[in-house]
């Protein structure tokens, strides 16, 4: 953590911190030389530790820093000092739309229009860049005081992309606007920033998320199957047409989606126009991850044609001639008008292309597979060609050297154009952490995600009443984690984690427990006895009838067990006179 007066880089003088996350630190700090106050994220030290997360980082950051747009925060500076990654932002005075949501719930339906035609402008800017945003949350939205929406962490959110799901505070807060292909480990594309759109303008509307659940795992298995409640269903006045825009950005299926955020924000633009108002609901394919349908066009209603009112027939012979004669000269002037301009436009265009292509070089497109992305750049750079990159895994190609070009070698481009250079990632793997203390079936359900095989193992403990409602916790892990050498998981690899070896109740009465045996069964447990005596005549004496702790349930050192036995019926009946001694009859007829 960075102190008050503590100086970044000789330059930015932190004032306060003001925010703190599982990724990084936010300091409110002073740029002494531009004389201005600026938001600085800090890195989480264990991040700084990550090569590849520090490549992908600074790359991305630098991108972002070239958006100009007054609905994305805008980033200064990117470096790094004593091993701290940093990245300098625009301080914006305002609120996070998640704390918005917290204080009022849900927001009016033209407050919603409103901020979601600011969020895909913004990002139909940066999806113009090549840039994703892949983490469209609410916590990463400012707003400020005069309404204006600021998207944030674009350079965070993209470098995060890999390791995200290792992150258990950063996927419960993210994992409600995940896209389904990014719950399916498909990778992320514009249309993924687009469904998470259309899942924060459902909460915008109706102040909750669509799909909840108690884990990460939970609630993006209900992305990836269930469909979208309804907006209308919680409020009525919604218009039809409303709703059919997020149905629209929710799509299971990316290819159903809106092709872009400038699509979205034309469909916000006319919401609210009263021909959209009755449109009908956009319905949702069959097997809508499997395939695509066609789904028919929404019909226009034609224009009724404007019919005019009939001349009397005199009137119409009266004034044939006059009128026509009027229209030939009112028309001459224009076309002659029309055609020196016409003229004049061809004789320009003609000069500017000649005098453009006099200038124009084509070049062709480097062979820079194999390279790594220094050596890469370089070349392209060479033959006067701009540049942008992404990454994409690849088992085959070592990670941090280049794939392929987009367009490919060879091909002719325009000098001072740009291309597209395609970086290996690797194989996609984990990080191994410890795993200890956590939930054996959360970490279970992270780890099958990214396809990591998981056993599990019981393990003896010593007293089990310290593992009381924690027997899915776990308690010790194959691999360990090594502190001095970082151990990589990649698909089809195995783990092993051990939970408690806790014994449970059997299953007495089935059993027919005697009572000793009980007794035995507590002594060994450190149990308390709590007997109950019901006299029957089904069993023998002294068997277990019921008893208080169900089968399968923990043995805990030192609880009471509570157990019914049965006991014979005591005989109360009196004895008759024909089974009376003779000498009591004689003394009954003397009485």
């Amino acid at each position: 953590m960075l102190t008050k007066g503590q100086k970044i880089n000789d330059r930015y003088e932190i004032i306060k911190t003001i925010g703190e996350g599982g990724m990084a630190n936010v300091y409110l700090a002073e740029d002494t030389i531009l004389e201005r106050k600026v938001a600085i994220k800090v890195l989480r030290g264990d991040l700084s530790n990550d090569e590849k997360f520090i490549r992908r980082f600074k790359r991305e950051a630098l991108s972002v820093s070239n958006l100009s747009h007054p609905n994305i925060v805008e980033v200064y500076d990117v470096g790094e000092e004593d091993g701290n990654y940093y990245i300098v932002m625009e301080y914006i005075e305002g609120k996070t739309l998640k704390q918005l949501l917290q204080k009022r719930g849900a927001l009016t339906l033209t407050e919603v229009i409103d901020i979601m035609s600011q969020l895909t402008d913004g990002l139909a800017h940066a999806h113009e860049a090549y840039i994703i945003h892949r983490d469209i949350k609410p916590q990463n939205i400012m707003i400020e005081d005069n309404g204006r929406i600021k998207i944030t962490d674009f350079g965070i959110a993209m470098a995060l992309n890999s390791t995200q799901l290792t992150q258990t505070n950063s996927v419960m807060g993210s994992v409600h606007y995940l896209p389904p292909e990014q719950a399916n480990g498909k990778g992320s594309t514009v249309k993924s920033d687009i469904y998470s759109l259309g899942i924060l303008m459902y909460e915008l509307l109706t102040g909750s998320v669509p799909f909840k659940g108690d884990t990460a795992v939970e609630i993006a298995l209900k992305h990836m199957k269930e469909k979208i409640p309804s907006v209308r269903k919680q409020n009525p006045t919604i218009p039809q047409s409303v709703e059919n825009i997020i149905l629209k950005a929710t799509a299971k299926n990316p290819k159903n989606r809106y092709d872009s955020a400038r699509e979205m924000y034309n469909d916000l633009q006319t919401a609210l126009e009263r021909d959209n108002e009755k449109r009908i609901v956009y319905e949702y394919p069959e097997n809508d991850l499997e395939e695509t349908k066609v789904i028919a066009p929404i019909p226009k209603e034609p224009k009724k044609p404007v019919v005019d009112k009939p001349l009397d027939k005199e009137e119409t012979t009266e004034t044939d001639d006059s009128i026509l004669k009027e229209k030939d000269e009112k028309n001459k002037l224009p076309i002659i008008l029309a055609g020196i301009l016409l003229a004049f436009l061809i004789v320009l265009a003609v000069v500017y292309l000649l005098i453009s292509n006099h200038d124009v070089k084509e070049v062709k497109v480097p062979d820079v597979t194999g390279l790594t992305l220094e050596e890469a750049i370089k070349k392209v750079e060479k033959q006067g060609l701009k540049y942008t990159t992404k990454d994409e895994e690849n088992a085959d190609i070592e990670e941090g050297k280049v794939i392929r070009t987009e367009p490919k070698a060879g091909s002719t481009k325009t000098k001072g154009s740009t291309i597209t250079i395609v970086e290996s990632s690797g194989k996609e793997y984990l990080l191994l952490e410890d795993y200890t203390g956590k939930n054996y079936y959360e970490i279970k359900a992270k780890l099958e995600l990214k396809g990591i095989k998981v056993e599990m193992k019981t393990k003896e403990v010593e007293n089990t009443s310290d593992y009381k409602d924690k027997e899915e916790q776990i308690i010790d892990q194959e691999p360990k984690l090594d502190k001095e050498k970082e151990t990589k998981l990649y698909a089809n690899d195995s783990v092993i984690l051990y939970i408690p070896e806790v014994d449970v109740y059997p299953d007495m009465v089935k059993e027919k427990w005697t009572l000793s045996k009980v007794q035995d069964f507590a002594k060994e447990n450190n149990l308390t006895l709590d007997i109950t005596y019901k006299e029957t005549t089904d069993v023998e004496e002294n068997i277990v009838l019921s008893q208080g702790r169900d089968p399968g349930d923990p043995i805990y050192n030192g609880y009471t067990l509570k157990i019914t036995i049965s006991k014979k019926p005591e005989d109360k009946t009196e004895p008759t006179d024909s089974l009376m001694p003779k000498d009591d009859k004689k003394d009954k007829k003397t009485e």
